[in-house]
């Protein structure tokens, strides 16, 4: 095991001096994090954070992280980096989520934000590029969100993406190309995959947006009596058109996945009964690096964390036998005692 470990930690340097991390967490530093996130105060009901590797775990320094501590509070923190754009690039968003008190109202989701985020006023209206994640409300409600900002509106992918609703550390992986593609992953395995234009509803935007775009071309053509040889006159529009985009490779990518400042992380969001641990945050460009940053941190607590609860469950069993056997053996006590009492009384 600890071989396996050191060879995929040197996997995993080879790859970062190829790979560009622009935001890395474990929460392996004690008390520091605070100074690395931010908590809002923009409301004095938030409830508050701590780092904890719960009840059970793989690895009881590995596996501590962000944990929410209050029921039927709101939560918002922020932590900032250094701000980049992924145009042209690929982003990849990675971290690990533990609904440890099963969760069965709220929000297991993070946020990317501008770096303009006002962190001291994080709050439900503060603008964000992406949000992602698990979300659980009753019956219902048990999906994933993976929410992209473009041209100031928020658009949301129109499949259906199921989330894990037990009780154990589950991670969760989105992954945006520049050629439109993307992947949301959980535990290491793609769950949906597809074209950002179509799956999240953006092909009546962009026919909008280039109709509009046309229109202008060709009315410009018009008043410039086609100085470009494509003369307007006496030519159907469509037709005009059609060659004026072959001609002039008119037809571009919009950038419905790129974000030019990005430069916060971070958790916004409502839980009824608290206890979820947030840890492992990735982002970076590299898919392969994700990958290894996965299997190094998860990927070695995973098990021997399912390994702990079972114990405990055993050890949860066996004292609730022991209890009802107390209880038994005091109940035919007091019987007896009862018995006793009256018999010799009957006897006197």
């Amino acid at each position: 095991m600890a071989r396996a470990r050191v060879l995929i930690w040197a996997v995993c340097a080879l790859r970062l001096a190829l790979a560009t991390v622009y935001f890395q967490e474990e929460f392996l530093d004690g008390e520091r994090w605070r100074n690395r996130w931010v908590q809002s105060t923009n409301d004095s009901q938030f409830g508050h954070f701590r780092v904890s590797s719960g009840k059970f775990y793989g690895h009881k320094e590995k596996d501590k992280g962000l944990q929410t501590t209050q029921n039927g509070r709101f939560y918002a923190i922020s932590a900032r980096f250094k701000p980049f754009s992924n145009k042209g690039k690929t982003l990849v968003i990675q971290y690990t989520v533990k609904h440890e008190q099963k969760m069965d109202c709220g929000g297991g989701y993070i946020k990317i934000f501008p770096a303009d985020l006002d962190q001291k006023n994080l709050n439900g209206k503060s603008q964000y590029y992406i949000m992602f994640g698990p979300d659980i409300c009753g019956f219902d409600i048990k999906k994933v969100h993976v929410i992209l900002h473009f041209k100031n509106q928020y658009h949301s992918n129109k499949k259906s993406i199921r989330c894990k609703v037990d009780g154990f550390t589950h991670l969760y992986a989105l992954v945006l190309r520049p050629d439109l593609s993307y992947e949301v992953k959980v535990d290491g395995q793609a769950i949906e995959s597809g074209s950002i234009e179509y799956d999240w509803n953006l092909t009546s935007f962009r026919k909008m947006e280039e109709s509009s775009a046309e229109s202008k071309d060709w009315n410009q053509a018009k008043d410039a009596k086609a100085q470009d040889g494509l003369k307007p006159e006496g030519i159907d529009k469509d037709i005009w058109l059609h060659q004026k985009m072959k001609n002039t490779n008119y037809l571009t990518q919009y950038d419905l996945s790129e974000f030019e400042n990005i430069g916060a992380i971070g958790l916004e969001l409502w839980q009824v009964r608290s206890g979820t641990i947030f840890d492992n945050f990735l982002i970076t460009d590299d898919e392969e690096y994700a990958e290894n940053f996965a299997k190094a941190t998860w990927g070695e607590t995973k098990g021997p964390e399912r390994e702990m609860d079972a114990i405990q469950a055993k050890e949860e069993v066996k004292k609730a036998r022991e209890e009802d056997e107390e209880l038994l053996a005091e109940k035919f006590h007091m019987r007896e005692s009862h018995f006793n009492r009256y018999y010799r009384r009957d006897e006197l």
